[in-house]
Order: structure tokens, then sequence, then C-alpha cells
């Protein structure tokens, strides 16, 4: 049963050691996983988890706008980290900071190209064709084999050939 009066007499002064041994051992767990957060490999690939993100010029909110994303699951290629800031690639290029809390470690890739691309029943080029994509078309990526990604879009799932897809292979 605990008692909420204070009773001087319940600590001594060889627990406040252990109390306090105990603290730097719990800081230090946080300060690895923290800092082992911040050595992941890069480059990787990651995507954008928010429906609204913003790209800036350094790593922190003091640091000017550059772009602003309103589309979920573009792939971005993480090239740096610096704390809670990711600095990253987009598809076309473009390198800037976003907030690591708004990207996703799900893979999503992008389909480029000048034509349409052919979602295929099966990697290959003979497999059936199920539809055609757009450029510019965001779908999530599953294994790549042989030359073919599995792509899903909005609960569709198909192949495509991974030349036609930016945010596939090693990054």
């Amino acid at each position: 049963m605990c008692s909420q009066d204070y009773h001087p007499e319940m600590f001594s002064r060889q627990t406040i050691p252990v109390f306090a041994a105990i603290g730097c051992a719990l800081a230090a767990g946080l300060s690895a996983a923290a800092v082992s957060a911040q050595t992941a490999e890069t480059p990787y690939w990651a995507s954008i988890s928010v429906d609204k993100v913003h790209m800036r010029r350094g790593p922190s909110t003091n640091y000017p706008i550059e772009w602003v994303y309103q589309r979920r699951g573009v792939p971005v290629k993480v090239l740096r980290t610096n704390e809670g800031w990711r600095y990253v690639e987009d598809p076309d290029g473009t390198r800037g900071w976003m907030a690591a809390r708004m990207l996703s470690r799900t893979r999503f890739a992008i389909v480029i190209g000048e034509d349409t691309a052919a979602i295929r029943a099966e990697g290959g080029p003979s497999a059936h064709l199920r539809w055609h994509v757009e450029p510019g078309v965001i779908g999530e990526l599953g294994e790549c084999a042989g030359g073919w990604c599995e792509f899903s879009v909005r609960g569709h799932s198909g192949f495509v050939e991974a030349e036609r897809l930016w945010g596939d292979g090693a990054p």
C-alpha cells in the first residue's frame, strides 16, 4: 500500500546513486537510439507520407521554403540526414530538406518517360496487358526482378518495366 506522505527514512544515501545510475543508463540508451537513427546508411528511398510537405533550403523551419509538395506517396531519395531532417532529391532532380516525420520508408515509384507505360499481369513483355498508365502516376512499389517491378495503384496491381519507374532499384 502506498502512502502519499514523505518519509525520509525510506531513502538512504545508498539508494540515490542507484537512481542516478539507472537514469544515466536510460539516457545513454536513448542517446544510442538517436545516434543509430541518424547514422542510417544513405542514400535510401523514402516517400512523402502526408498530403502537404515543405522542401526547405536548410535543415530547420528557420530556412525558407523552396517547394510545397501536395501529393502523398511521391518517392524521394534521401541523400543525407541531420537530426530530424532529411536532404532529399525528388523525381525531377530538385534537392532540399524535409522534416523526417513527413517521410515514410514505404516504397513508392513514379512512372517516367514520354508515353504511357504498360501494366501487365506478370513480369514480361508478352504477359497479358491489364492497362496503361500515364507518366506521373504514382504507385506502391513491390518486388522487382528481371527488369520488371510489381506496381500497385489504388488497389490495382500489375507489373511495369523497371526502366519506366523512378524510385526502384538502388538509390
